[in-house]
């Protein structure tokens, strides 16, 4: 391991929390230390993303990306607390599943689905892996804010293609590349960090450790077309209402109003 720190990194949402250490990527050390952090702080510190929002300043109740998913199966890849899931379950979805990493996770994510009159399924597992999920049942597999913590993302764009039907819909969020590279300082944004870098490294966050690689936008195109997909619609733009209702002042709003800090892309099978 190379423990000289490489730069500061905006980890999900719109702040920096220190300094990265650049790591050799380990599937096993990346699915016990990101698993462990999930369990034992949950959102505490990164905070949870869940629907209708898809990040900062971009919503579903805008973008209309989903339309009317009643009747329909559903499969979230990252349940965390279970709130997602509600979002679909209150629109009169058939069935509701999920995956997560943190049995933690999952346990609040059940609890809280039953205090709103709902259920799911729920499996314990990394994306990239098989798990058992039904092969051609769903039509939709949807994530928000989960899947740039996969260690093989083309295995995993071929694994949600297979759990879907045919045209079924994929949905997920991220952290935009470049929203990753750029800091604000003195009221200036600088680049941090080579946006072609996409090498692993850990952060720590407050007494604990996140291990994170930062793909390319075209790393993620790339990947859904080798796995079968055909992007309909891609969201990079923050919303200027979104941006107004919170404090349009800081640094964050500043920089969402000059490049893109999440990006959202609808893909179908084909």
């Amino acid at each position: 391991m190379d423990k000289n720190p490489l730069y500061k990194t905006n980890i999900i949402g719109a702040g920096e929390v220190g300094s990265a250490i650049s790591v050799d990527m380990d599937k096993d050390s990346v699915y016990k230390t990101n698993s462990s952090y999930w369990d034992i702080k949950g959102n505490d510190f990164l905070g949870a993303i869940v629907l209708p929002l898809y990040g900062s300043f971009v919503s579903e109740e805008k973008c209309q990306l989903f339309g009317d998913v009643s009747g329909k199966k559903l499969l979230e890849i990252g349940c965390g607390n279970g709130q997602s899931l509600q979002y679909h379950g209150e629109r009169n979805a058939s069935e509701l599943w999920a995956v997560d990493i943190s049995e933690k996770q999952i346990e609040k994510a059940a609890q809280h689905l039953k205090s709103c009159g709902l259920s799911a399924e729920f499996i314990c597992a990394p994306m990239e892996e098989e798990c058992g999920l039904p092969a051609d049942y769903f039509d939709y597999v949807y994530s928000i804010y989960a899947i740039g913590w996969t260690t093989d993302l083309e295995g995993t764009f071929r694994r949600i293609a297979s759990y879907l039907k045919k045209n079924g819909v994929f949905i997920f969020s991220w952290s935009h590349p470049i929203h990753k590279c750029v800091a604000v300082e003195n009221d200036m944004l600088v680049f941090k960090k080579c946006y072609f870098d996409e090498s692993w490294y850990s952060v720590a966050l407050d007494e604990n450790v996140l291990m994170l690689s930062d793909r390319k936008l075209s790393t993620y195109v790339n990947a859904l077309s080798k796995a079968g997909f055909v992007i309909e619609q891609m969201i990079e733009e923050s919303d200027e209402e979104m941006i107004g209702s919170r404090n349009k002042h800081s640094d964050f709003a500043q920089k969402a109003k000059m490049l893109p800090v999440t990006f959202v892309i609808k893909a179908r099978k084909l």
